[in-house]
């Protein structure tokens, strides 16, 4: 089994604001399907009123973020599954819940986490 992020910005979500009551529940939906389904590791969406933190190896912390980093914003699940193929299906399912593409990675394997 390989952990999928599968994740959007949240610019990429432009949905009218009578529509986001429903669009939330039809992503609980999905969610609630992938949990009943024993696929769902964790999920969230990035905090935009909490700065982000570069925090270096003696500790110390700035607020600031690497230059590729600085619009990594909006919603996310990570989801463990047997194939790629599966990921794209559930990828798929998030898409049209939230209506808008998601961009879908593989987590490396380690055997030490």
């Amino acid at each position: 089994m390989t952990n999928y992020l599968i994740s959007f910005p949240a610019s990429a979500m432009d949905v009218p604001a009578d529509e986001l009551a429903a669009v939330g529940e039809a992503a609980r939906q999905v969610v609630r399907e992938a949990k009943a389904a024993g696929v769902y590791v964790f999920g969230g969406g990035i905090n935009a009123d909490a700065a982000p933190l570069m925090v270096a190896s003696d500790g110390s912390a700035i607020q600031a973020t690497y230059p590729q980093t600085a619009e990594f914003d909006g919603g996310f699940c990570v989801l463990r599954l047997p194939s790629r193929e599966a990921a794209i299906l559930w990828a798929a399912k998030i898409a049209k819940a939230c209506r808008c593409s998601q961009e879908l990675r593989e987590f490396g394997d380690d055997p030490e986490s």
